[in-house]
């Protein structure tokens, strides 16, 4: 679809627009509690300011959604092929928009307790709930696309938490007869190319995810239900990294606070370790075509190279609070998404 042709949909076609500015608010609320993880541990370690990392953040999200979804658009067709809402466009349409509705409450309720959750888990469920709304069963869930996500749940939390912890080490004994300010300065300028590294490859994740639900609302809204799409515009890698920057821009200094300076108390080369770990697992998962959290890669690699010094180093209070935060993130949007779905086809 080309943008005057989306342009004029919007314009003509309420249902499209209704969808639209749902989608889009979703992408604003990932700008605000998941964007904001991958320069979270940069800003800790004061390697750059935050209003600065954050600019940087919007444009390597930006350069990541291009170049992956050029290379690989896996990850957005995952999303896309996750859950069937059945032959009927308007009821599916009506289904998803209070799936994204759900999203949006989950989400702001995290944020308001400065908790990093999940919106890539959180999309997945409230997309799910909405599916078993509009089937009342478990028909409308592609289970080959869930497995990948079970899948990406190990893999976010055993290789984000077990990379920190090795790199760490790693760049310990690699430096350890260096001067210390010498040293600073380097891993001061590595953090900077780490934050840009996380931020590239969470828009290479967290993008296409939204991006894969953007063109399903867009197909449903055109009556157009169980169909395929084979590529992503520009315009639209475009306008969701826009609103993403402008979600971290709004509301991504109290996640940098909870991730970056709360859970653990990072030194440089500890920052640069993490965003290291954490743009590694992102690549691998990107490539594959593994949908996972930016937020559990990221918080477990601040994880391990925190418990590769000293495991009393992590704050495990604020850890528990964001694991008991993800495990509820499943059945608790889930839920939401169900109730609204339900509560969406009775109104319309």
């Amino acid at each position: 679809m080309e943008l005057g042709e989306f342009w004029n949909l919007l314009i003509s076609n309420p249902a499209i627009l209704i969808t639209s500015l749902l989608t889009l608010g979703v992408i604003l609320v990932n700008g605000w509690t998941d964007a904001p993880n991958a320069i979270a541990s940069c800003v800790g370690t004061r390697a750059m300011p935050p209003r600065a990392a954050i600019w940087m953040a919007a444009l390597f999200n930006f350069l990541g959604v291009l170049v992956m979804t050029s290379l690989n658009a896996t990850v957005a067709m995952t999303i896309y092929n996750m859950v069937d809402f059945g032959t009927d466009a308007h009821e599916a349409l009506v289904a998803l928009c209070a799936a994204l509705f759900a999203i949006v409450v989950w989400a702001t309720a995290a944020w308001k307790f400065g908790i990093p959750t999940s919106e890539s888990h959180a999309l997945i469920a409230g997309i799910s709930g909405a599916a078993i709304a509009m089937h009342n069963s478990f028909a409308g869930i592609n289970g080959g696309e869930w497995i990948k996500v079970i899948y990406g749940l190990l893999l976010s939390t055993v290789l984000g938490f077990g990379m920190g912890f090795v790199i760490a080490k790693a760049v310990q004994g690699i430096c350890r007869r260096m001067d210390y300010r010498k040293a600073n300065r380097f891993f001061r300028g590595g953090q900077i190319f780490g934050a840009a590294a996380m931020a590239f490859m969470h828009g290479a994740q967290d993008g296409q995810k939204f991006m894969g639900v953007f063109l399903l609302g867009m197909a449903l809204a055109q009556g157009q239900a169980g169909g395929t799409v084979a590529t992503v515009p520009i315009w639209l890698m475009i306008l969701c990294s826009l609103v993403m920057g402008v979600g971290t821009s709004i509301g991504g200094l109290k996640i940098i606070k909870s991730v970056g300076l709360d859970m653990v108390k990072l030194e440089k080369y500890q920052g640069f370790s993490a965003d290291l770990a954490g743009a590694g697992c992102l690549l691998i998962a990107s490539l594959t075509g593994i949908p996972v959290s930016t937020t559990h890669t990221k918080t477990t690699a601040i994880m391990g190279v925190g418990a590769a010094k000293r495991v009393r180093s992590v704050n495990w209070g604020i850890v528990k609070d964001m694991v008991l935060t993800w495990v509820l993130t499943f059945p608790g949007c889930g839920a939401i998404g169900y109730l609204m779905a339900k509560l969406f086809m009775l109104i319309f």
